[in-house]
């Protein structure tokens, strides 16, 4: 679904066929103000452009922005200034601050995990764990928050996981039929315990997946690797341990909770007469 798709989803969605009846019998037809949108926290920003485009969609064109994706902000500061037809602002309000109090959530959560790690080799990765239909708009707020993306689909790379193992017969024999069926994919193979580990290093998978392990175990798995791919973490993984993860050596740590439980990012829309 294309951002645009999503906006007019959102606002069909707000309307229901009907028409915002406090606006029409409290608001003049051709009354016009402008209106602030206002950071009510600190934080990382994300979605000033869908927010923007949401704007857009109901007709209202003069529009200032203040602040750009990706900019740490302070509570107060006007994010984005919009000026035209009072209904309209007030029909937009709802729609725009969903999307761009969401991602903003997102982009804030991840620059706090990417804070963590830092001074390491350790990047911050998303997962799917994303909201139907708006993957594209959450990985993106991970990215504008200093995070990287895992792959954004199942046909962008192959993730051989436990129920993979478990159906294939084995992991060797998981492996080698990904690579038999997509030779030029990239793989990626989930272990449990450095016995499976040891048993991968020979197949030169692109990635592995540690799942569960701990920051020790994690820095046993770097040693026994040496370089050979790339490892990342996953699981048991919080704000608190973060960076001894990050300090066991690993290249990544996948964070699901930077899309799926990001606590919204506050902002405000203050109208004012003009």
């Amino acid at each position: 679904m294309t951002d645009q798709e999503l906006i007019k989803a959102a606002l069909a969605e707000d309307l229901a066929g009907g028409v915002d009846i406090t606006s029409q019998a409290t608001i003049a037809a051709d009354a016009n103000a402008a209106a602030d949108f206002v950071a009510r926290m600190d934080g990382v920003i994300a979605g000033i452009n869908i927010a923007h485009a949401v704007l857009a969609e109901v007709g209202l064109t003069d529009v200032t922005l203040c602040k750009k994706d990706g900019d740490h902000v302070k509570a107060g500061e006007v994010l984005m200034t919009v000026r035209g037809n009072t209904r309209a602002i007030l029909l937009a309000e709802r729609t725009a601050l969903n999307f761009f109090g969401h991602l903003s959530g997102i982009s804030t959560l991840t620059s706090k995990w990417v804070g963590e790690v830092s001074g390491t080799k350790c990047q911050v990765r998303d997962t799917r764990k994303t909201t139907p239909g708006m993957r594209v708009i959450e990985k993106y707020a991970v990215r504008m928050g200093g995070g990287t993306n895992h792959r954004m689909n199942l046909s962008d790379a192959a993730l051989i996981k436990d129920n993979h193992i478990a159906a294939a017969g084995g992991v060797i024999s998981a492996f080698a039929q990904v690579r038999t069926a997509f030779p030029e994919a990239e793989i990626e193979i989930e272990v449990d315990t450095l016995e499976q580990l040891r048993e991968v290093l020979s197949q030169k998978p692109d990635l592995v997946l540690l799942d569960n392990m701990s920051p020790e175990q994690c820095a046993q798995a770097v040693a026994l690797v040496s370089g050979a791919f790339k490892l990342e973490a996953s699981g048991g993984i919080s704000i608190a341990n973060a960076r001894a993860y990050a300090q066991s050596g690993v290249d990544y740590i996948a964070i699901g909770a930077l899309t799926h439980s990001a606590p919204i990012f506050d902002i405000g829309l203050d109208l004012r007469a003009e």
